[in-house]
């Protein structure tokens, strides 16, 4: 019998080292069973009152959607949970691009869930005016909140809504309080008038700001600062801590500009570094004596009544506005009109009197 030939190439082949699976099969057998399509209303309800995040998001998706077909079964997601909702406190958190607001969302969020909260983070991603789209992005930049089990966080594109607040913000609220989410954040897009449209709808309103940008300037403006129960400096750390000092001494002094709020409270400034964790444990006793203060002297029920009677004019502004573009006899004129507008044939003026009037 002939020997076997020795193999003389410089390639030789060797075993490899077998992969590890890379999902945890409980979280693949979840994934797996949740690609179930078309789920009833009452499963959706019931997912979401069991804590499920998957069926949450999936009922999140329904509300968000601009569809036809969607807005009937919202709209029973919506009633089933609402009997369940307002339990949680609802904190709003603005600031400029660049201040840090997904840092410090992901700092406070991690100490809340430290003390045994569950904290659901619903952020807007402002989309573009020409493109449409949106990054929805602040999954990747709170990598460690993600990982969380307590802790639920969704982004929205902010589509075309004043101020760049998602049109179904006010909705997603309620179903994750359905969920059991304690503490609610939403964080605005930092740009335009989202800041009102967020105050509405919240019961804290915490403004970021940095120091050494001009901001101190912004201090004595109204409007902002008014709606702010809290200035927080961020990135108050390094070189940057004497600026942040000096900062804080400035906007003191323009609250002190300001009547007394409704609430009874006094607006709090105070110093943090999110990326160092340093001031945010500080920040949540201010929040928490804010919410013992105003539940004792019955602001917080008022707010929240305030909260209702705003969301239900913007709403039939909504349906009004949504119901308006649909008729076919204003499609048909709005086209005619706007053809004379280019032609120099009318003015817009005259072109939306003659729209109106249908």
């Amino acid at each position: 019998m002939a020997a076997k030939k020795k193999n003389t190439s410089a390639l030789t082949e060797k075993q490899g080292v077998s992969q590890p699976e890379t999902l945890n099969k409980e979280v693949a057998k979840r994934l797996k069973s949740s690609k179930k399509k078309n789920l009833s209303t009452d499963e959706l309800v019931s997912g979401i009152l069991d804590q499920n995040q998957t069926t949450l998001s999936r009922a999140i998706t329904i509300i968000e959607s601009t569809a036809q077909k969607h807005q009937q079964q919202a709209k029973e997601i919506i009633e089933k949970c609402l009997q369940h909702a307002n339990k949680s406190i609802r904190i709003g958190i603005t600031g400029v691009p660049g201040v840090g607001k997904s840092t410090f969302i992901e700092s406070f969020g991690k100490l809340m869930i430290s003390e045994g909260k569950k904290v659901a983070v619903l952020t807007v991603d402002p989309s573009s005016s020409i493109s449409k789209g949106s990054i929805l992005g602040d999954k990747t930049r709170m990598e460690d909140l993600v990982k969380e089990a307590n802790a639920y966080i969704r982004p929205s594109a902010s589509g075309d809504t004043l101020g760049g607040v998602a049109r179904k913000t006010r909705e997603t609220i309620i179903l994750c309080e359905a969920a059991g989410f304690d503490v609610i954040l939403i964080e605005t897009v930092g740009v335009g008038q989202s800041e009102t449209a967020v105050h509405s709808m919240t019961d804290f309103f915490l403004l970021l700001k940095l120091a050494g940008a001009g901001d101190e300037l912004q201090g004595i403006k109204r409007g902002i600062m008014e709606m702010a129960d809290s200035i927080v400096i961020n990135k108050a750390d390094g070189d940057n801590l004497k600026a942040a000092k000096m900062a804080k001494n400035e906007f003191n002094r323009a609250l002190h500009l300001y009547p007394p709020k409704e609430s009874e409270w006094a607006p709090k400034t105070l110093l943090c570094s999110a990326l160092k964790n340093e001031g945010i444990s500080e920040i949540w006793e201010v929040v928490s004596d804010y919410f013992e203060t105003v539940k004792n002297n019955g602001y917080f029920q008022h707010k929240r009544k305030e909260q209702n009677k705003f969301w239900l004019l913007q709403t039939i502004e909504s349906r009004l506005k949504s119901e308006f573009y649909a008729n076919p006899s204003v499609k048909k004129e709005l086209e005619k009109q706007l053809k004379a507008l280019d032609e120099n044939k009318t003015t817009p003026f005259e072109a939306a009197e003659k729209i109106l009037s249908i």
